[in-house]
């Protein structure tokens, strides 16, 4: 008896790791019933093929090696280095100059290194990673799985999705790993994190999935993780996280930590929006994602509530752009869209990811709410449009925009900006880093609605404004939704 229970457990065992690790039921073993009856009842109740009993221990035992063996030579070490000029705080001290000489505090050259991971995404040598691991570095050295070390070029950064895409000259192919539609993961998936935590090496730590969709997470534009249990640390920015198949679901990006440590929820960029980074890159196309032409906000309960929805979810419609995607396709302001080609619509972060990760023409079915009836439209996808023309003005004069270049607002730079796609005026592009304004506290990113009780609604509207000659000067500036005056002068 005992034997036939210690074979009836090993067929257990081999198909639940037939099922790709999915939990199976619970199945009653009848005190005598056969071996193989055993079997059948548990391949059936997890919807597996029936399987042999094992023959041996090393075939009852279960082991990722395989996948591995497979999958680290395409996850790279990326060490990158910049040199920083370095002043000293006592810098131009009248007091510390006399006793210390007129050279104290000269800036000081100082070596600034980062490291990270990557994946190598193409044999002919592709690597992405995280752009914060390469953001501002002048060096950047991939270092293969067998210690090759190569000096990379940095073919696109894109800090909205933080994403970044290298390329080193090999003379053969590389190991590199191929993609998994991050789509069809689930909750409850095994899932392996590869990549150098701490600079320690390579190494590989398992997990599931945790949850689809986070959207609350603040490390990019497009806020839409994949989160894991898998251990995640400093060092593995950039690293791989792959399906028990060995494919890329994601590119693993933050952690959430009191500690510096892995905490156990851990953060990756879906594939499908790396394969769009990627796709870009290689073809050498400005990285331009398509817009629905509309802006949109979050369904909260006391909104579900007025609209008499079931529950506080989805994207609800602000305001449209006249001809755009939406307008053509009979969507409205106050429509509550709910999901996009099959995927449920969870708040405004998701609709932008849903939308975004598509490409330019694509068709997308887009199911929404008006008056309480779900309704579903064609959408023809299209790239937003630079109208107006940017026109950037560099500010110079005896004005307190002296030192600020303005340029003008459109979808198409609203989105590289990450602002509100229908956003309007005229935005601050660059501040001066020793001007007045920056002084003042203005930021790129913030919008200049009026000089001297006048609205300005270009770029050149605004220099001309700033440039009238007065003795003092009354400004509005818009910082994010909240409107500060400025008042320089008598």
């Amino acid at each position: 008896m005992v034997r036939s229970v210690l074979a009836a457990m090993g067929a257990v065992m081999l198909a639940i790791n037939a099922a790709c690790a999915q939990p199976a039921p619970e199945v009653q073993e009848p005190p005598e019933a056969p071996v193989g009856e055993v079997a059948e009842m548990a391949a059936e109740a997890i919807g597996a093929a029936p399987r042999v009993v094992p023959q041996s221990l090393a075939e009852v035992r279960l082991s990722f090696a395989p996948v591995v063996e497979r999958a680290t030579p395409a996850v790279v070490n990326i060490y990158t280095r910049r040199v920083v000029q370095q002043r000293s705080p006592f810098a131009g001290d009248p007091f510390f100059e006399r006793f210390f000489g007129g050279d104290f505090g000269a800036p000081r050259e100082r070596v600034q290194n980062s490291l990270g991971s990557g994946v190598v995404v193409s044999p002919d040598g592709v690597v992405v990673t995280n752009n914060h691991v390469i953001e501002g570095m002048t060096e950047i050295k991939v270092v293969l799985n067998d210690r090759r070390e190569y000096e990379a070029e940095l073919v696109l950064a894109d800090p909205q999705t933080d994403l970044a895409v290298l390329r080193i000259e090999v003379d053969e192919p590389l190991p590199y790993l191929s993609f998994a539609n991050s789509d069809t993961i689930e909750v409850g998936d095994v899932v392996l994190a590869i990549g150098n935590p701490f600079g320690v090496g390579q190494t590989v730590t398992s997990g599931i999935i945790s949850a689809l969709a986070r959207t609350a997470v603040s490390v990019s534009d497009y806020q839409f993780f994949i989160q894991t249990d898998a251990a995640i640390n400093p060092g593995n920015s950039g690293g791989a996280l792959i399906d028990i198949d060995g494919r890329l679901v994601g590119v693993n990006t933050a952690i959430y930590s009191r500690s510096g440590g892995s905490n156990g929820i851990g953060f990756a960029i879906p594939s499908r929006l790396v394969q769009q980074v990627i796709k870009s890159a290689i073809s050498g196309t400005a990285l331009v994602r398509p817009w629905l032409g509309a802006s949109s906000s979050t369904v909260t309960s006391d909104l579900a509530k007025a609209l008499k929805l079931d529950r506080p979810a989805g994207a609800i419609v602000d305001d449209i752009w006249t001809r755009g995607p939406a307008d053509r396709a009979g969507i409205k302001p106050g429509d509550v869209i709910v999901e996009v080609d099959g995927q449920p619509v969870f708040d405004a972060q998701t609709l932008q990811y849903r939308i975004g990760v598509n490409n330019d023409g694509d068709g997308a079915d887009v199911v929404y709410v008006r008056d309480g009836k779900t309704r579903t439209a064609r959408v023809t996808l299209s790239l937003p449009p630079e109208t107006p023309a940017r026109d950037p003005k560099p500010l110079e004069g005896n004005h307190p925009l002296n030192g600020v270049t303005v340029a003008n607002l459109s979808p198409r730079y609203n989105e590289e900006l990450g602002l509100d796609p229908l956003s309007t005026g005229v935005v601050v592009a660059e501040v001066g880093p020793r001007s007045f304004a920056a002084r003042r506290g203005l930021r790129p990113g913030h919008k200049i609605v009026s000089v001297n009780g006048k609205a300005v609604d270009s770029s050149a509207a605004l220099a001309r404004e700033i440039a009238k000659p007065s003795r003092s000067w009354e400004l509005e500036i818009d910082t994010g939704g909240r409107i500060v005056p400025w008042r320089v002068g008598r």
